[in-house]
């Protein structure tokens, strides 16, 4: 049992992810104290590198056959944090973000409870949407620009901004429809 336990949990995937989460205080410590273009750009490795692991780790997931329960939690908790974390650092030196991280907030709280509510009824979304994986890029993308581009201007800012609400809001109604049913995106955990 203790074999099998070590087996679900201590797989490359599942470490990558767990890299990735070790990577946002970090991330957090050198954009923050950020003084110098060097900084900036040391964020933005950081940040590339995370992401790097991301595309990785799902790709050796399913290569090698070394899917499991703790990676499909892990995974989008690491993107989940990583991303708020990112919006959140940003909101900070450019505060018309924080109505990305509001607009975040709301949406991953809906998807966490209604996954919640979800499983309880022994269904699961059967995995990300593609409108989710879309915004997760696009999110990626621009900030990543604005992290390289300390000096950007206000109205490019505020361009990002509505483009990357845009986005989440399309995602959010997505997963809205998904979950509500009016969709073949949820599955029964036990099929019969």
């Amino acid at each position: 049992m203790i074999k099998d336990w070590k087996k679900e949990v201590f797989t490359i995937p599942n470490l990558l992810s767990l890299f990735r989460l070790l990577l946002i205080p970090v991330y957090m410590t050198i954009y923050l104290n950020a003084a110098q273009s060097r900084d900036y750009i040391w964020a933005a490795v950081i940040l590339a590198v995370s992401c790097l692991t991301d595309l990785i780790d799902g790709k050796i997931a399913r290569k090698f056959n070394m899917i499991s329960t703790v990676g499909k939690v892990l995974d989008p908790i690491a993107d989940k944090v990583t991303q708020f974390t990112l919006i959140l650092c940003l909101s900070i030196k450019h505060p018309v973000l924080w109505h990305l991280v509001l607009l975040f907030v709301i949406k991953e709280g809906f998807q966490f409870f209604a996954g919640l509510i979800t499983y309880r009824k022994g269904r699961m979304l059967t995995g990300a949407l593609i409108t989710g994986k879309i915004c997760t890029t696009i999110l990626f993308v621009s900030l990543t620009v604005m992290i390289l581009m300390p000096d950007i201007s206000s109205r490019a800012v505020n361009t990002i901004t509505i483009v990357d609400g845009i986005f989440m809001l399309i995602a959010f109604a997505d997963y809205i429809h998904a979950y509500l049913g009016h969709g073949n995106q949820i599955q029964d955990l036990n099929p019969d």
